[in-house]
Order: C-alpha cells, then sequence, then structure tokens
C-alpha cells in the first residue's frame, strides 16, 4: 500500500432536506455541520432542487500545511440488506458523479442486487460545490473567442483525408508557431487564474486517496473498497487498486484506459497511435449499419443494396466539398473539420445513428451546398458549443478541468513543440485513423504545453496482487478506449482480474445493451464470482437497433465477412 499522510481530519456538511437522493446516517463522520446549498446536477449550478453532502479532505495528502479542500457527494441508499459501498466515477475527465448517479442511479441499484449503497461524487476541479472546484483560465466568452480567434482552436483541421493535399499539410504545419505561441500563453493564463493555485492538487492519485477516505468513513476503517469506473474513471480505478491493492472489493473497469502508457508515453502519441486505433473500425460499423438500413432508414444511403464503401464515398464526398468551400471562404457554416466532430460524437454514442443520419446529415447537407451560408449558424458558435461541454453558473466560458485532471497525471514536459504534435496528427491520419486523427481541438494533444503535474501521480507497478479480484470490461470496437487498453491492464494484473468483452462498438460497454453482461455484472458484485478466464463474450441484446430493423449481429456479421 501507499500510504497516505496522517494529521488529515474529515468532517462532513449534510444538507437540510434530501429531495432527490436520500443519505442514510454516516455514523463514523464527525464534526457534523449544517449547509444552506444544494446542486443541480443538468448545470453544475446552486439551485435548491437536490441535495448533496460535502467531505472534507487536505488538499496534499503528503503535505497538510497545503490546505485543505471539499468533495461534494451524493447517495442512493441500499434497498436490500446493506453490504456496503459502490463507489461511482463516470469519467471524462472532469465529468460530474453526482449527474450521473441522477442518471444511472436505477441501473446501478439493480446490477448490485440493491445491497449496496451507490455513491458518487464531483472529484477535485468539477463542479461548483467541490473544492478545488471548476477550472477556468478565462473569464468571459468574449475574451476566449478573441484569444482564439484566427486558430485551429475555433475552426478545427481542414484536410481532405489523410491529408492527401499537400496544401493542408502546409496550412497545418503554418498554424505550429502561432498555437506554440497561444498554448504557451494559455498555460500562463490558467496559472493566474484564480483557480490556478489548484492545478497541482487535481488528478487521479488524490483522487483514488479521497475515495479511501470516504470508504473509511461510510464503512470503517480499512474496510473493503467497492468501485466503478468508466472510462478515464479507470485511470483512478487502476491506480486505486495497485495503491491499496490490499483493500480491493468489487472493482469493475469498463473502457479502459491504458494507464501502463499514461504512465510512460506522452498524450499525443497515446492518443494518436493508441486510443485511436479501433475509431475507424466503429465508423465502418456506422456505415454498414447504414448500408443495411437503405435510404428508406438512413438518408446517407443513395440507393438499395449498397456497402459500406459505398456510404463512405457520399460522406467523404461532402467532407470535400465542405474542404473546398473552407478554402474559399473561412466563414462557411460547415467544414469539413465539423463534420469530422459529428462522425466522432456519432461513433461514441451509436444510438444516436439513425437520429444522425436523418436529422442532422441533411442539415449538413443543406448547409455545404449553401452558396454563402449567411442565414445559417456562424461556424464559430458551433465549435464554441461543442468544446466547452459542461459549465458552471459563475463561468460560461470552456472549462479545462479536463486538461487540468489528464495533463497533470500524465509524464514530465518533455520538450515536444506543437509543430511535433501536428506531424503526429498528419501520421496518425494514414495509420491508426483516417477519419478522426486530425479532430482539433482533441484533450490528449494539448498536455506537453500544460504547466502543471500532479504532486503525487501513479506510475507503476501496475502487476499488484490483489485482496480480490477486479472485473475489466470493454467493447470489440470503442473509438476513444480500444480492446487492447483493456486487455494490457488486465494482463498485468494475471490472476487479480478477469476480462469481459462486450461484441459491440461505442464508448464503454454502456452504448449497448447486453443481458448476458448484465448477468455478469450482477454475478461479480452479489456473490463476487467471475469467469474462469478472459475468453468470455457478452453479445448485445437483439432488439437494440442502430437503424430501424438493423441490430449489432446483423452489422457484425457483414463486417466479419
Amino acid at each position: 500500500m501507499v500510504p497516505p499522510s496522517s494529521g488529515a481530519t474529515l468532517r462532513i456538511c449534510t444538507m437540510t432536506s434530501f429531495a432527490l437522493l436520500s443519505l442514510l446516517p454516516l455514523v463514523y463522520l464527525t464534526g457534523l455541520v449544517r449547509a444552506t446549498r444544494a446542486y443541480n446536477s443538468s448545470s453544475g449550478a446552486v439551485s435548491n432542487s437536490s441535495d448533496v453532502v460535502f467531505f472534507e479532505v487536505p488538499l496534499d495528502y503528503h503535505n497538510v500545511s497545503a490546505g485543505r479542500g471539499q468533495l461534494a457527494l451524493a447517495k442512493v441508499n441500499a434497498t436490500g440488506e446493506r453490504r456496503g459501498t459502490l463507489f461511482l466515477n463516470p469519467g471524462g475527465p472532469g465529468n460530474s458523479g453526482i449527474a450521473q448517479l441522477g442518471v444511472s442511479s436505477d441501473l446501478l441499484v439493480s446490477l448490485t442486487g440493491g445491497f449496496y449503497d451507490i455513491v458518487s461524487w464531483d472529484p477535485r476541479g468539477i463542479g461548483a460545490l467541490t473544492v478545488p472546484g471548476e477550472i477556468f483560465c478565462f473569464d468571459s466568452v468574449e475574451e476566449y473567442d478573441s484569444f482564439w480567434n484566427g486558430t485551429v482552436e475555433l475552426t478545427g483541421i481542414e484536410e481532405e483525408g489523410n491529408f492527401t493535399d499537400p496544401a493542408d499539410i502546409d496550412a497545418l504545419l503554418a498554424q505550429a508557431p502561432i498555437m506554440q505561441a497561444k498554448y504557451d500563453e494559455l498555460a500562463q493564463r490558467c496559472l493566474r487564474h484564480p483557480s490556478g493555485k489548484y492545478l497541482k492538487y487535481v488528478g487521479s492519485a488524490a483522487a483514488a486517496r479521497d475515495l479511501v477516505a470516504l470508504a473509511d468513513a461510510l464503512d470503517g476503517p480499512g474496510s473493503p473498497i467497492n468501485f466503478a469506473g468508466v472510462s478515464y474513471g479507470t485511470v483512478i480505478g487502476s491506480w486505486l487498486v495497485n495503491m491499496f491493492p490490499e483493500r480491493v472489493g468489487r472493482v469493475l473497469l469498463d473502457g479502459v484506459v491504458d494507464t501502463p502508457l499514461l504512465a510512460t508515453e506522452e498524450t499525443p502519441i497515446i492518443w494518436a497511435r493508441h486510443e485511436l486505433a479501433d475509431s475507424d473500425k466503429v465508423y465502418e460499423a456506422f456505415l454498414t449499419g447504414c448500408a443495411l438500413a437503405g435510404p428508406e432508414s438512413c438518408l446517407i444511403a443513395t440507393g438499395s443494396n449498397q456497402t459500406a464503401a459505398d456510404i463512405d464515398a457520399v460522406v467523404q464526398t461532402l467532407i470535400v466539398e465542405a474542404h473546398d468551400a473552407a478554402r474559399k471562404n473561412a466563414s462557411v457554416p460547415v467544414t469539413s473539420a465539423s463534420i469530422r466532430q459529428a462522425l466522432q460524437e456519432v461513433i461514441t454514442v451509436p444510438s444516436q445513428s439513425a437520429n444522425f443520419a436523418n436529422t442532422t446529415w441533411p442539415q449538413l447537407v443543406a448547409e455545404v451546398q449553401a452558396e454563402s451560408g449567411e442565414s445559417s449558424t456562424d461556424r464559430g458558435v458551433l465549435y464554441r458549443r461543442a468544446r466547452r461541454g459542461h459549465t458552471a453558473q459563475q463561468n460560461p466560458t470552456r472549462s479545462y478541468s479536463d486538461m487540468a485532471i489528464l495533463c497533470g497525471d500524465s509524464v514530465d514536459l518533455r520538450g515536444t513543440n506543437m509543430s511535433k504534435v501536428f506531424k503526429e496528427v498528419i501520421s496518425a491520419s494514414h495509420n491508426p485513423s483516417k477519419m478522426f486523427s486530425s479532430v482539433w481541438p482533441a484533450l490528449y494533444y494539448s498536455c506537453p504545453f500544460w504547466p502543471v503535474r500532479a504532486v503525487e501521480r501513479y506510475q507503476g507497478p501496475f502487476n499488484k496482487t490483489l485482496a480480490s479480484k477486479v472485473m475489466v470490461v470493454s467493447n470489440t470496437f470503442d473509438p476513444a478506449t480500444p480492446v487492447s487498453g483493456a486487455q494490457h491492464v488486465a494482463f498485468l494484473l494475471g490472476e487479480s482480474a478477469t476480462l469481459v468483452r462486450q461484441n459491440a462498438f461505442g464508448h464503454t460497454s454502456i452504448a449497448a445493451p447486453s443481458q448476458c453482461l448484465n448477468a455478469l455484472m450482477f454475478a461479480y458484485f452479489t456473490n463476487n464470482t467471475l469467469p474462469e478466464n478472459n475468453q468470455t463474450i457478452c453479445e448485445v441484446d437483439q432488439d437494440f437497433e442502430l437503424f430501424p430493423g438493423v441490430n449489432t449481429e446483423a452489422i457484425l456479421a457483414v463486417m466479419s465477412t
């Protein structure tokens, strides 16, 4: 075990009422006081609609003089005989655990047999109530837009398809010194901002220690820690089980980040060469589904009996048209970059496939075909909306919490410049991802320029012998966390982990329903039962359709021929 520093005292602040998420008495906690704020899980803003509790933690577990912070958390009670607490982190990084609890609590209660209280929290750097809270570097939308005006941060990267046009390469590399200067200046802005003093205290090692402190408080000192981590939440989970192997209870890692890579490689390489490895395969699944659906159910299709290659040709034609229009007029409403970004969102959540093909796609076509786009949504506004994600009422600009957490967890600065990052983007467009390597901004590309690393990072070993086996889950094709990451993490844990593959595409097993996988999770959480080896494959439910009449099994059958 990696011991936390002693001397930290923890207290909880309870709300006066519990409209949405009920909380049992927290008998292991001391110093109870009243608070008067409540938390709106949908916006991150203070409101009167639902309640949270606060849990006090040291900013630095190895240096108590650094000061104290607080975590905002909420709990759904066990419905059966209570066996302990299951903690949930939905990943991101930067997603609100409290918001996710409101969405996922019924499913989690069902998968765990009702034997566990389900607790989630907004980790450091997330939300309006946790301290350190949301990380900002700008004070207004106007300031943000002015700072990035004329750069690919707002426009995206224009290219026809794996940079076959040398002019696209020249245009991107010409932006390198401009973007280098901008990211260097961004680093200083972030440090100067009021939230800058907290940058070194957000990160997954601190989150893992916070989780241990929460488990001690809720279930008793030294109790087994039960945890479900999704997407980047698997970084917290992987670090947790290796930092505190004797504390491992039921731990589920779903959509697994390759944490040994995170400990050794720079993030642009991780993203471009590894995390995007299966993204074009998921795109192929989308194209295949559209071809099977035909023009009646997928408006991208232009005829019956088409193939995925036929559908891709239609998509690429629009990308080229948008690209050429943007080269002639930088203010056109839809660009090749915005089309790629929209498609990337679809392959992340394939249940959006039919809606994209039949609603968004015709709009994109109409915009590209318009002569000037004067009556259309300004492209800069479109990009700002897509990038900002979650924000808090106190600041409507882009939150940099995701960057602070990922980059705080990443390796030390190695002198990588923007030109090298852009060349990595160009190289990755040939392999592994023609479609999505050039989507910009992309979080993983930013860390060589982030000014701070967390005061504590876990960088291995990742092969500890655990007190209990963990369940590692991956889709066959995941566009952001490929199955190779899950295989690597499970391999290093050896007999302490079991890998289960869901024969699906999309990001994490949540992308598609599977009664088979649900049954395995139920057996694990209720009886600590896991398959005997790492060869188990769960199929997606037959009635889950990506397009009308087209399910996952039909798409995979065509892709395998």
